[in-house]
């Protein structure tokens, strides 16, 4: 007889096999870091005695649960900004806070809180993606959980790189840091698409090739990607993410929540896998993703938690049971995605998504001993029927919780034993995400109560100029113009025509300045849109002062791209009023005396009247020079003709606003 370290004994054993093999009185044998056999309790007791024996009877004994994707430091950020759309919640929120706090220590802390969880929920491998990713490897290693670890690639700066390049060096040391531990597989995780280059996709691919480790990468996660996708490139997201070269890697895929049949066929050809994440899917309304479809087309399909701050927990029974129930209402069909099937994505299946079918996932002599043992005989979980060969798995599935897992061995190692973490000091965890939460809400805080906070959060924002001198008067002839262009004073050095669009986000309280959203669209000389661009400008409260009749208005302007829809901005900042305003513009970049001036020539659309106002203005720093370039529209205004009787004192707003009320 035998002598091995561990004998469960007596419990209903579901291999998950090759032949969904299940033993009501069954055993299994672990020696060392590996499964010896499984099998009745009759058959391994003749041939193995053990120094743990441990009775199993009324629980279920099932391979570790596999977590194909999530980002396991997030659990600090559960609950940061909830009921929010994805592209609001992650760049509006999420970003801008990670940017603030993300650190090696903020990994480590988010790492140990997110394993414990995982461990209660019967996890024992999980994919993740995020920064410091190393950190996190120490830190998985040490509880003693299996990771495929991606470190996160950006194209623009992130909490752990000031470059693409950058991340990809780190990415490259993480790699042969950790490529042969025996818990941690190392990987290269580009964020998603939307947030890199064609190029940037294409190194993160040689790069995991050269040392034979997956790629981890979010796809088709939002129907708007889609749409971007096309309108940028002519071509949908897989199709362009495959003409980088990405998917000659080995690629797991998160989300995929809106690719086609098509899509389905290539990833299928490029052995590309995927991770279906029901419930934060469904949290963040991102979609139902086709997972019978996606099965139906021969596809390796896992099932993820995705991260704490967008779930809200990493409890994979409660998404085995989502994926089951999910997948039966979006095919009007309660046969689709049976329960065994729910179990087989979430082990056997998922362990393949992760690269690691060859190693865990199943309960088979030879694979690591990856193993939970589920408490049966609960009040919730009563009656059990055995005339069908699937009860078994609709058991598990459709009532069993995470609060049933007892015990927990990950590498032959217990990680918890009835209940008890051994691996993690959770109270001391609790405290120390408590003092995390309150720096953070003082960081929301006052992010939330200034707009230009809340602006420089979504990136890209720069001084644009202190002073603006300008004065705008209304006109019945817009040809009064050409005295001016037709000066030998004045150089054209620039004519465009415009139409455009401003809607304007305003709050109740003055100090805290306005938004303006605009979109240009650039006109050729038939009247078509030629060219479209899209910006934000920040202005503070005016402080308006006079020279020589002309007006100077003292402000702070901030100009950012406006990288998102106009829809994400009127959710974002969350205004008190939001006013629309449309213009047909032509404008003229002159050169007046050596100064540079621009001329507007502007049209209120969607009125009734024929009124055009000219504007003539010049961008300054100084009181100084703002006197100087005064002077010089007052000149101008002379050789026009335009006396101060016809001079205008209110902006476009308050113009729109005095046209509305009366």
């Amino acid at each position: 007889m035998e002598t091995v370290k561990t004998l469960l004994l007596g419990g209903t054993v579901v291999t998950m096999n090759d032949k969904f093999d299940v033993f009501y009185d069954g055993a299994v044998a672990i020696n060392g870091h590996q499964i010896v056999a499984v099998g009745t309790r009759q058959d391994i007791v003749a041939r193995y005695q053990a120094e743990e024996v441990i009775d199993c009877t009324g629980k279920f004994i099932l391979p570790g649960l596999i977590n194909a994707h999530t980002h396991v430091p997030m659990t600090l950020l559960r609950g940061l900004a909830d009921d929010l759309r994805l592209d609001v919640w992650l760049m509006g929120y999420v970003m801008p806070t990670e940017r603030e706090f993300v650190s090696e220590e903020f990994c480590r802390l988010g790492t140990k809180i997110g394993c414990a969880e995982m461990i209660r929920s019967g996890v024992t491998t999980f994919a993740d993606m995020y920064y410091h990713e190393a950190v996190i490897a120490e830190t998985t290693a040490q509880i003693g959980m299996r990771g495929v670890l991606g470190q996160t690639i950006l194209k623009f700066p992130s909490p752990d790189s000031e470059s693409y390049e950058h991340a990809i060096a780190y990415t490259r040391k993480f790699i042969e840091d950790w490529r042969n531990h025996p818990l941690i597989t190392p990987a290269v995780a580009p964020h998603a698409p939307y947030s890199s280059t064609k190029d940037m996709l294409k190194q993160c691919a040689q790069l995991a090739m050269q040392y034979d480790v997956p790629v981890l990468i979010h796809i088709s996660e939002m129907k708007q990607e889609e749409d971007d996708s096309f309108d940028a490139y002519g071509m949908r997201v897989v199709p362009w993410v495959k003409s980088s070269g990405l998917l000659n890697a080995k690629v797991l895929a998160a989300h995929c929540v809106h690719i086609n049949k098509g899509d389905m066929q290539t990833l299928y050809e490029s052995d590309t896998t995927i991770s279906h994440n029901p419930s934060s899917n469904l949290k963040l309304a991102s979609g139902i993703a086709p997972v019978t479809e996606m099965l139906e087309n021969k596809l390796t399909v896992g099932i993820g938690t995705d991260g704490a701050a967008s779930n809200n927990d990493l409890d994979m029974f409660e998404e085995m049971r989502l994926a089951a129930i999910l997948a039966k209402t979006a095919a009007n069909d309660p046969t689709a995605l049976p329960a065994r099937q729910a179990l087989l994505m979430a082990t056997r299946m998922g362990a393949q998504a992760l690269f690691l079918g060859d190693v865990t996932g199943s309960l088979e002599a030879g694979k690591y001993a990856d193993l939970i043992v589920v408490d049966a005989d609960t009040l919730h979980n009563s009656p059990k029927f055995k005339r069908n060969v699937d009860a078994v798995y609709s058991q598990i599935i459709y009532a069993s919780k995470s609060t049933d897992v007892a015990h927990v061995m990950c590498h032959g190692k217990w990680l918890m034993r009835d209940r008890e973490l051994l691996t993690v000091d959770v109270p001391e965890l609790l405290e120390q995400a408590r003092v995390y939460a309150e720096k953070v809400d003082e960081f929301l805080i006052a992010h939330e109560g200034d707009v230009l906070k809340k602006l420089i959060a979504v990136g890209g924002v720069e001084r644009a100029e202190s002073f603006e001198v300008q004065v705008k008067v209304r006109i019945s002839d817009p040809n009064i113009v050409e005295k001016l262009l037709k000066s030998h004073e004045v150089e054209i050095l620039r004519e465009t025509h415009y139409r455009q669009y401003d809607t304007f986000f305003l709050f109740n309280a003055p100090e805290m300045g306005r938004v303006r959203y605009r979109e240009d669209d650039k006109l050729d000389e038939k009247g078509n849109v030629s060219e479209v661009r899209a910006r934000l400008t920040y202005t503070s409260p005016n402080k308006e002062r006079s020279f020589n009749s002309a007006i100077l208005l003292s402000r702070s302007r901030f100009i950012a791209p406006a990288s998102r829809p106009l829809r994400f901005y009127r959710e974002y900042f969350q205004a008190a009023n939001i006013v629309n305003i449309s213009k047909e513009r032509k404008r003229w970049r002159i050169h007046y005396q050596d100064v540079v001036y621009f001329i507007n020539l502007d049209r209120l659309l969607e009125t009734d009247s024929d009124e055009m106002y000219l504007e003539i203005k010049s961008r300054t720093w100084s009181l100084s020079d703002a006197e100087h370039k005064a002077e010089g529209i007052q000149r101008m205004l002379g050789v026009l003709g335009i006396s101060p009787e016809d001079f205008v004192y209110k902006d476009y707003l308050e113009l729109q606003k005095e046209t509305e009320l009366g």
